[in-house]
């Protein structure tokens, strides 16, 4: 019997019906040979400090720092979890062969692995790796199945992650919670969280700190074009007005007029993080909100999959893109005409090199029919990128004029598009685009007059006013390109992509981070922007190490631990290094004498600071109380809740994936009819 373990009963469901698997059991589907389980997310987690050592329960500066001789995991304290892992392990230990499907990246590993070692197995074991739960994806993964030994660094990656987040936080938590805080409150300290709110406070004290200044841009006007006089800007208002009162009688005369052709190509696809940014200025959607929503377009099998840190495809997706693009028949129209000629194989677009585990997140070509409302606009996102991949360059050509009036220089440029290309696409925000640009006098996207070298004439001379302005606070958006570049306020997309490796945290880990940040009451928002709590900067200040907070070492940590991955760093000198560090930060901060304080409680910056923190909407929870007896029947682990469109399960944060629309299943049916409809459609 070949036993295949998935990370939630929807994958499960969906595998178990490709290998005919259709025979339904508790916490299982067998058939064909096939027995297909499967875990709600983790089962396992390290153990705690009092499982390695009795006095570790209390929190005791004298105990730190705590590291273990050797980690070990448990199961998590819960019913339904026990429930299940007595199924797996049952099943494990009557398999012949057993099959990981977990979700096919570090996390998805580790989740299996921690499964498989507790069960304890004793039969060979092979890895499903699929980018797309499409039906064609799993049937091409079940032919290729490979050994799970092949992904054996990958696990270690994740466990060195688990591992080090547990020595750091757990005793830099207790650590400056017993030191700095104030009784009852706990400071929490992260890997990843502190670097994080260390970028948002440091963005702060930027914007605190900032002194405007003013200066003065010298510009002309000729024949209706704006010039601008290439030397320096001017300090004040006096000196500016020397020169323009110099130049205000003499004629402007055109020095020359280069005509130069360029090309734009088409934007990247989308990785994870330039997904949640793009979502969030477009929408002002929360990482954690994309997040959520491109996890359940790819659990649809509408798209492949998310948590992924590449804009490239593998050179073996390339046979497949015309049919794809053939599948999605919504966008026929403009899909048309990149199918009528042969599709560019661009190395800016298929590039094995830059794809590891996964590639970039595109459609699968399946129907897009059923999806509405928010994922509905992503899956259009996603779609018009990745069509406009396979679109020409936009063509334009750019025009620089340079003239003089006495002995000053001046400078007008403008662009003009020749052959749209890929921007055809997206002609409406093209249209907006141009509309803000007429209102900008200093645009370089202007379209010039015809000038021609050596012509003269008067002109209109006259100063600008500019005053600095300080750096914006971030916004989800923008911060998750500060965490992907470690702090590089980076807008070239080859410089960003080079420095991903050293970026804060992971993909799929970031917007977690930032939620966990909010939930700690650290940070809060203000519109889209994104502001420190007097706690969360107060926390900041109170740590000295550099290395808890700095946003380039986190980074160079995270670089280990992808080269663990790729085999060529140790994991026991990444856990070495990360203890090394915690004994030395211990040190430091008992030998400080001062006697601050931390009080982490609710934001008390200004009244509508916490007006804000307060008033902002949360989730309102589903009616539990009459369908409490009501069993789910998938996991059958928890029971039946009404939400505000369908019936669900209690345990969907587990990963069940039961869902009755009210379409099919009246709001107002009984717990006992409800209960009778779920018996029938059992059987």
């Amino acid at each position: 019997m070949i036993v295949c373990i998935t990370e939630k009963p929807s994958v499960a469901k969906d595998i178990a019906a490709i290998l005919g698997a259709n025979e339904r059991h508790d916490g299982y589907f067998e058939g064909s040979g096939y027995r297909v389980t499967w875990t709600f997310g983790h089962l396992c987690s390290l153990l705690e400090p009092n499982d390695y050592k009795p006095q570790w329960k209390h929190w005791s500066l004298s105990a730190l720092p705590m590291i273990p001789e050797k980690f070990d995991i448990k199961l998590i304290d819960d019913k339904g979890i026990r429930h299940q892992f007595e199924i797996i392990e049952r099943l494990f230990h009557n398999a012949d062969e057993i099959i990981n499907c977990g979700d096919a990246g570090q996390e998805g590993e580790l989740i299996q692995r921690w499964v498989m070692k507790k069960a304890g197995i004793g039969c060979p074991v092979r890895r499903l790796w699929i980018s797309s739960l499409t039906d064609e994806s799993i049937r091409e993964g079940f032919k290729g199945l490979k050994s799970q030994q092949e992904y054996d660094r990958l696990f270690y990656a994740g466990l060195s992650r688990a591992i080090g987040d547990w020595i750091l936080g757990m005793n830099a938590t207790r650590l400056y919670t017993l030191k700095y805080s104030s009784p009852g409150h706990v400071l929490s300290i992260g890997r990843v969280q502190t670097p994080t709110l260390a970028l948002i406070v440091r963005r702060q004290k930027e914007i605190a700190e900032f002194v405007p200044k003013d200066t003065w841009e010298a510009h002309t006007i000729y024949r209706g074009a704006n010039f601008t006089y290439t030397g320096d800007r001017f300090d004040t208002e006096a000196v500016g007005q020397k020169l323009i009162d110099e130049i205000s009688s003499e004629p402007f005369v055109i020095d020359d007029v280069t005509k130069k052709k360029g090309r734009e190509a088409p934007p990247r696809l989308f990785d994870l993080t330039s997904l949640q940014v793009e979502c969030n200025k477009k929408f002002a959607w929360t990482a954690d909100q994309t997040l959520r929503l491109i996890q359940s377009l790819y659990e649809k099998k509408l798209t492949t999959y998310p948590r992924v840190d590449t804009t490239y495809l593998s050179e073996d997706i390339y046979p497949k893109i015309g049919d794809t693009l053939r599948r999605m028949t919504p966008y026929a129209r403009i899909t048309e005409p990149i199918l009528q000629k042969p599709i560019p194989k661009s190395k800016k677009i298929f590039d094995n090199s830059k794809v590891t585990d996964h590639h970039a997140i595109i459609p699968t070509g399946q129907s897009p029919a059923g999806i509405e409302g928010d994922e509905k606009r992503l899956y259009h996102l996603i779609a018009m990128r990745f069509i406009a991949a396979f679109y020409s360059d936009c063509e334009f050509e750019a025009t620089t004029v340079n003239g003089h009036a006495a002995e000053y220089g001046f400078k007008a440029m403008g662009k003009v598009i020749t052959a749209p290309g890929w921007r055809v696409l997206f002609a409406d925000n093209k249209a907006k685009d141009d509309e803000t640009q007429a209102k900008d006098d200093d645009s370089d996207d202007r379209i010039l007059p015809v000038f021609t070298k050596g012509e003269s004439g008067p002109h209109e001379p006259f100063l600008a006013k500019k005053t600095s302005q300080p750096p914006k606070y971030y916004t989800e958006g923008t911060l998750l390109r500060a965490m992907e570049t470690a702090g590089k306020n980076i807008d070239d997309e080859d410089l960003r992509e080079a420095l991903k490796e050293n970026g804060i945290g992971r993909p799929s880990t970031r917007a977690a981070i930032i939620e966990t940040l909010f939930k700690r009451r650290y940070i809060y928002r203000e519109r889209k922007n994104i502001i420190a709590t007097r706690a969360g900067i107060d926390l900041i200040a109170s740590i000295n190490e550099e290395l808890l907070k700095s946003a380039a070492l986190t980074g160079i940590w995270e670089n280990k631990l992808r080269r663990i991955e790729r085999g060529d760093y140790s994991p026991v000198q990444f856990i070495q290094e990360i203890s090394t560090l915690i004994r030395q930060i211990v040190f430091n901060v008992l030998s400080d004498n001062s006697n601050r304080r931390i009080i982490t409680d609710a934001p008390t910056e200004t009244k509508k600071e916490t007006k804000t923190a307060k008033t902002e909407k949360k989730p309102r929870a589903p009616r539990t109380t009459k369908y409490e007896q009501v069993a789910c029947p998938v996991c059958r682990r928890g029971h039946i809740l009404k939400g505000r469109t369908a019936f669900g399960c209690s345990r969907y944060a587990e990963g069940c994936g039961f869902r009755l629309p009210f379409t099919d299943c009246p709001a107002d049916t009984t717990p006992a009819r409800l209960k009778k409809r779920l018996e029938s459609d059992k059987k």
